[in-house]
């Protein structure tokens, strides 16, 4: 099916499941209730699982196959954000042609990056990639503040000069970013009882791209492009002389993986045409490669689970404050409840940094292979389970001698 294998194919289906399904899975709690902290289905955070997904996947391309660490991904993802509000501002607010330009603009920079950095390898070619994001975040933060608008950030305006579209509309505001007529903000809530459940158009166009770019990186993981690529990870020197030249392999593998970024950054703008060059700064690299090694790197579902865990924790965690605190241990003494309180402060709203980094040491520590390895040790856990209960029953049918 889709030229995919039979367990390829069921992988591809239950992510397309998970994603079309997760407003609801995502608000497993009542709204009205003292859980309800935890519900994640909610537009703007559902839209930020599935756009880092994409992110986090086209890095997994680059790192998880040919071993090349990048520590400036960020550049690309600001270039395509940059590139979409330019096209809103010019042509339309259609999203497509302002998401297609992200994706050509971020592959042109990434080729002229790439064909300089790759001529190194290692930790060499880590620290080019790291000072050539940096040069693009300061030369967006100052000298190129005509293009990006500096520290403000680049954003609509009432005068802008659209070519297909109106600057404004009837009641004299701007513009609202669209797919042939249908707003990126729209939202149809549907009320089941004490549960509110939310549909964002914004959120499904991304969630479509999100699985069509999931589905190309299966098609590249089983390609026998993914498998020099593999090559070029398990040994590039043993590679070469074989007379095999692994540069063009690992620029095509750098050119998609910075695609994949712009389109990322596109779909930011596409969500909320604002772009700032805080977007290409060396944190935002980093969190993408916390991503795919936290998720598994090499894996195909990794890089998705783990952009899911730590964005859930960014945007979840750090809104928990001292006052939601007082709510749930309101049953307490009032001795223990404010030691209790000191004890957990720490872990959540400002310091939800701190949670993450000692989640992030235990699952490098006990699970090498990311939260994919986890899921195949509970997954091969139950099937000893199940084969030792199906052992149990023949030896008890089989007669006794």
């Amino acid at each position: 099916m889709f030229g995919l294998d039979k367990k390829d194919t069921t992988l591809l289906i239950i992510v397309a499941a998970l994603t079309l399904a997760a407003p609801f899975l995502l608000n497993p709690f009542p709204t009205d209730s003292a859980m309800a902290q935890f519900n994640a289905g909610y537009p703007d955070l559902m839209q930020r699982f599935v756009i880092f997904g994409i992110f986090a996947i086209g890095f997994n391309i680059l790192f998880g196959l040919t071993g090349y660490l990048s520590f400036g991904h960020a550049a690309f993802l600001g270039v395509g954000s940059y590139s979409a509000v330019w096209m809103f501002k010019l042509l339309s607010m259609n999203v497509l042609p302002a998401i297609l330009l992200s994706v050509v603009v971020a592959g042109v920079f990434a080729l002229l990056i790439g064909f300089v950095s790759l001529r190194r390898s290692g930790i060499y070619f880590s620290i080019l990639t790291l000072a050539f994001a940096q040069m693009s975040f300061n030369l967006a933060y100052s000298v190129l503040t005509p293009i990006t608008n500096g520290e403000t950030g680049l954003q609509l305006t009432l005068d802008d000069p659209r070519v297909l579209g109106s600057s404004s509309t009837a009641d004299g505001s701007i513009p609202v970013t669209n797919l042939f007529g249908a707003e990126m903000r729209a939202t149809y809530e549907m009320v089941v009882g004490p549960w509110n459940f939310q549909f964002n158009t914004g959120y499904y166009l991304s969630a479509i791209l999100m699985l069509l770019s999931f589905y190309l990186a299966i098609r590249i993981f089983r390609s026998p492009f993914g498998m020099m690529l593999r090559a070029v990870k398990s040994n590039q020197t043993r590679m070469n002389y074989t007379g095999l030249n692994s540069r063009p392999y690992t620029l095509a593998a750098f050119v998609i993986s910075g695609m994949y970024a712009g389109l990322a950054g596109g779909l930011m703008a596409s969500m909320d045409p604002l772009a700032g060059a805080e977007r290409m700064q060396w944190t935002a690299s980093g969190e993408v490669v916390l991503m795919t090694i936290l998720g598994g790197a090499g894996t195909l579902i990794g890089p998705v689970l783990g952009a899911g865990f730590i964005k859930y924790f960014e945007n979840i965690f750090s809104k928990i404050n001292e006052g939601i605190l007082h709510s749930w241990f309101s049953f307490m003494p009032d001795g223990l409840e404010d030691t209790l309180i000191a004890l957990v402060y720490p872990f959540i709203g400002k310091g939800w940094h701190l949670t993450l980094g000692i989640l992030f040491m235990l699952v490098v520590i006990f699970l090498p292979g990311g939260l994919v390895e986890g899921g195949q040790r509970i997954g091969r856990l139950f099937r000893r389970k199940k084969s030792g209960q199906e052992t149990d029953k023949s030896t008890q049918s089989t007669p006794a001698e």
